[in-house]
């Protein structure tokens, strides 16, 4: 462990002495670390309102224009609160937690795909509810009630995963890779992109190290061959957020947002943990140029920022944008539970924008409240429950070095969560299908027109005025590369989450 020191922190440690004016919090300690992520947990459950009478459990308020948030951020909030309960061991919102998890699974698949979300189901959208359903499994969190034959914590991540899995999911454009968008209706279908395939990579290699079935490895490793391939990440694995199919994916969008680098971070680190030899010697490779790259892209003065939106003289940034600095923090952490060696690096990166991430929290009524930028030494006025969650990961996720927090367990080192490697329904690559006879095609035709129908009726009805969809791509042809130079064109050419 290497402790904050006037070292390690150079001109940064202002950030955190300025600090306690607001949020106080002894960076080195880990009792005052749990008591200031304790308030920080308190401010950001402030912003969900799905536990009060008639509302809907689990969601944060939208999606917009009801609310500023879409389904997928109360995902994301989900797995913040269990690695909140991993660190500090506050049990408080372990109910929530649970009921949100299981509410939110889309009953009978219970693959998060619920159908009243289908209007703007993304591949990472229910990805990311998969993803925290897979932490909960790999922290013991406790298993949900054994009567009402609610489904296990891992077999809900093996839904998903099997249903992203589903060769339909990964058609034959662009030489394979997921879609954005699962249903063809909805805007963004025609958008191969990162964080939808990263996310299938990181729960394959998160999947085959819990059950120690090499078939989920397998797909994780041809999606990150596939995502070089197309050039969604480049020889020095920058990132890119993606292409378009009508261009055979050659018009790659080279916006860099830090949680398509965070997400295949964490994955490679698990690639890493379930390898020998030379494959072994390979993942590590990758994981180094990973780790440096994106340190040096995002974290680049020491306090992390989001260069593709969060620019110097204004911010750019979509709701689901300000979010994404706390799960690079929770995946970087992660990482270094299970691939030990990127410790010092790893860890000196965060604690730096650790310590400018609390000097934001000196807003709201409480003087706590934490803003968006981390690099002004101030709260900057932007709050929301994406800001929160940054900053409690920034905070939690020190106490890596300071308490003995366990590492993700598998299903013989002690993990509980019931599983079934058929879960997900017939979208499933594990099983083996009977053969197709002359009834059922004919059943099949009878079924696919009444679909059709209804589909042709749902779109009208969408277009003609429910939501001009949520997040339009609009292919520019004249952005730039990476990097600081044209991101203000770049980001215009990507309306995200309107």
């Amino acid at each position: 462990m290497t402790p904050l020191t006037t070292k390690t922190l150079g001109g940064l440690l202002w950030v955190a002495t300025s600090a306690q004016a607001a949020l106080q919090v002894d960076l080195n300690n880990p009792a005052s670390l749990r008591k200031a992520a304790s308030q920080v947990a308190y401010d950001l459950m402030t912003f969900y309102s799905g536990n009060q009478t008639g509302k809907i459990p689990g969601i944060l308020p939208g999606p917009p224009p009801g609310g500023d948030y879409y389904w997928w951020e109360g995902g994301a909030l989900w797995g913040t609160m269990i690695d909140y309960w991993l660190y500090t061991g506050d049990e408080s919102y372990i109910p929530t937690t649970m009921q949100s998890l299981i509410f939110q699974s889309g009953p009978p698949q219970h693959a998060y795909m619920p159908d009243n979300w289908t209007a703007s189901l993304g591949n990472d959208d229910q990805g990311f509810w998969g993803m925290s359903a897979m932490l909960a499994a790999e922290t013991m969190f406790p298993d949900p009630p054994s009567n009402g034959n609610q489904p296990g914590w891992l077999e809900l991540a093996q839904a998903v995963f099997n249903t992203q899995a589903a060769p339909e999911r990964h058609d034959s454009t662009c030489g394979g890779g997921m879609r954005w968008q699962i249903p063809q209706f909805n805007i963004g279908y025609d958008y191969k992109n990162s964080i939808a395939n990263g996310i299938f990579f990181n729960l394959g290699a998160r999947l085959a190290r819990y059950t120690r079935n090499t078939t989920y490895s397998d797909y994780a490793e041809q999606t990150w061959d596939w995502m070089a391939a197309v050039g969604l990440m480049d020889d020095a694995i920058n990132v890119y957020d993606g292409a378009h199919v009508q261009t055979n994916c050659t018009d790659v969008f080279k916006a860099q947002f830090s949680y398509n680098a965070g997400v295949l971070i964490q994955g490679a680190a698990f690639m890493y943990n379930i390898s020998t030899g030379a494959t072994q010697g390979k993942w590590k490779s990758r994981l180094d140029r990973l780790i440096d790259r994106t340190i040096a892209v995002f974290f680049e003065t020491g306090p992390m920022i989001e260069i593709s939106c969060e620019l110097p003289d204004q911010i750019m940034c979509k709701t689901d944008m300000l979010s994404f600095k706390g799960y690079v923090h929770r995946w970087m952490a992660n990482a270094v539970k299970v691939a030990p060696y990127l410790h010092d690096k790893v860890m000196n990166t965060l604690r730096v924008s650790a310590a400018a991430a609390v000097s934001s929290c000196s807003g709201g009524a409480n003087g706590r409240i934490c803003g968006f930028r981390w690099n002004t030494g101030k709260y900057d006025g932007l709050k929301g429950a994406g800001q929160q969650m940054n900053a409690l990961a920034a905070i939690m996720t020190l106490l890596v070095d300071l308490e003995d927090i366990r590492p993700p367990v598998t299903n013989s080192t002690g993990g509980t969560s019931k599983g079934d490697p058929d879960a997900g329904g017939e979208a499933n690559p594990f099983r083996v299908h009977k053969e197709i006879t002359a009834a059922d095609r004919a059943g099949a035709g009878i079924l696919t027109a009444l679909w059709l129908a209804f589909c042709i009726g749902l779109f009208g009805f969408i277009t003609g005025g429910f939501g001009e969809g949520r997040r339009v791509i609009v292919l520019n042809s004249g952005a730039g590369g990476g990097g600081r130079k044209g991101i203000q064109g770049l980001l215009e050419g990507l309306r995200r989450r309107m």
